[in-house]
């Protein structure tokens, strides 16, 4: 079984996320792809609080991906206590397909670039595949940078040409913060949990 894993805050989840799983899913012929919204990711544990609460983000990624049935979603770094490490995260998944299953993480190319920095990055370029996607605004990866830094990197990537989608959660907070619209910038019901349960408001 080949499964993506697209890992974030998704706060909120966008049609720019959307966008890339089905790319990737359909370049790639995936089975599925798991969205896994994170628990306390140790890159902003400084800035904890400004991450909604899990119960909203993970309604709206349960929202988003309803209608989907080659997207799942995952709670387990939600359910895990402590800091967020992706690298935990494929190990548990690398367990649970076993050796015949492979694994896809996707992320940006700004994570790409500060992949020597995560917790034990060696480990995770063994555990999976990675699908680095472009984002506005960022350079693309020094590839031999990061290979000198993380031995073994170059043999896990799968570089494809995907869409630069240019939409952002914080964009989003940001217009709803200001009483701007939001609409087709997230699936519509996940706009409508934004209004209903006042999210950003004043953010």
């Amino acid at each position: 079984m080949n499964i993506g894993v697209l890992g974030g805050t998704f706060d909120p989840i966008h049609m720019g996320h959307l966008i890339i799983a089905e790319e990737v899913r359909a370049r790639l012929d995936l089975d599925e792809v798991l969205f896994v919204p994170a628990g306390r990711p140790w890159l902003k544990l400084n800035n904890a609080n400004a991450i909604s609460p899990p119960r909203h983000r993970l309604e709206m990624v349960r929202l988003a991906i309803a209608d989907e049935p080659a997207y799942r979603l995952s709670t387990m770094e939600i359910d895990r206590p402590g800091p967020s490490y992706t690298v935990d995260t494929m190990a548990e998944l690398s367990n649970q397909v076993g050796a015949e299953g492979k694994l896809y993480f996707i992320l940006g190319w700004d994570n790409l670039n500060q992949l020597p920095r995560w917790h034990q990055p060696q480990r995770l370029v063994e555990l999976c595949r990675l699908v680095p996607v472009r984002r506005v605004g960022f350079a693309s990866p020094d590839l031999d940078s990061l290979e000198a830094a993380v031995p073994g990197l170059a043999k896990s990537l799968v570089m494809l040409d995907t869409p630069q989608i240019e939409i952002s959660s914080s964009e989003i907070r940001q217009r709803v913060a200001r009483g701007l619209s939001i609409h087709q910038l997230v699936p519509e019901p996940v706009e409508r949990y934004i209004v209903e349960h006042k999210l950003y408001a004043g953010k």
